[in-house]
């Protein structure tokens, strides 16, 4: 059961239906998190368009970026964005194979190049004052400095989701 309500389209402002619009233009629907942080709407007007920029510029490919997404969510235990990020990781060619080699911290099956980032956004999200030096310089070999700051930023954002949503018991959007 979540913790807090939900607002509806017509029970905003037109700060916040702004946004809504634009969740209903590109997805068909307004996310739960967002309807519900749209109790203050100034935050959920920055924390979609840091999360537009954070998932949606740079040269990180958005596959990568989904992975290393419902990686950090399996860490967290997010079912919210699990609920949602796997579906867009399918759309986005990731097998349930390697969906579920996420979950299980199994990412042999991965190229060296995902599997370097995933393991980033996994120590990342575990402990982040101990990535190793040898995890960084392999990090560094497969991507530039904007890329790395694209995948931490990816890892960082989808913790500050993750825990919004698991203490807040928010309800997967359907």
């Amino acid at each position: 059961m979540p913790r807090l309500s939900k607002l509806s389209p017509g029970a905003v402002g037109p700060e916040a239906r702004e946004e809504f619009d634009h969740f209903l233009r590109e997805r068909g629907n307004i996310p739960n998190m967002f309807r519900t942080i749209a109790h203050r709407p100034e935050i959920m007007r920055t924390m979609t368009a840091h999360f537009r920029a954070v998932m949606n510029t740079g040269t990180v490919e958005k596959k990568l970026k989904e992975m290393i997404a419902v990686r950090v969510s399996f860490v967290n235990q997010c079912d919210y964005c699990l609920s949602s990020h796997t579906v867009l990781a399918g759309k986005m060619g990731v097998t349930g194979e390697e969906i579920d080699a996420l979950r299980r911290d199994n990412l042999g099956c991965f190229a060296e190049r995902e599997r370097v980032a995933l393991e980033f956004a996994g120590k990342l999200t575990t402990d982040s004052t101990r990535v190793s030096d040898d995890l960084f310089a392999k990090l560094r070999a497969h991507f530039d400095e904007g890329e790395i700051v694209e995948i931490a930023a990816v890892a960082g954002i989808f913790n500050y989701f993750n825990r919004v949503n698991n203490a807040l018991q928010m309800e997967p959007t359907l």
